[in-house]
């Protein structure tokens, strides 16, 4: 497989390669292996989240709702604050 970089990052991968001591092929393959391994818990995760409000064990709240509620508790602790 071939993988092509920006200059920057290539410059990066080089520089981490020197710091460390340790090959760049070596770096990316860590790198990947530990975003492939976030990405599957982040979808396993999603995944749960879809089947517990399918299922009725969780309520979805209203985006609008929260950012409201949100507001008004920082305007709370602002007049708190004078």
């Amino acid at each position: 497989m071939i993988l092509h970089f920006t200059s920057e990052m290539e410059s990066q991968l080089a520089e981490l390669a020197a710091t460390t001591g340790r090959a760049p092929d070596e770096l990316v393959q860590d790198a990947l292996a530990g975003y492939f391994e976030e990405l599957s818990e982040l979808r396993n995760t999603l995944h749960r989240r879809f089947d517990d409000i399918e299922s009725g064990r969780v309520t979805p709240i209203d985006g609008e709702q929260v950012f409201e509620a949100l507001r008004l508790r920082e305007e709370e602790l602002l007049n708190v604050r004078r």
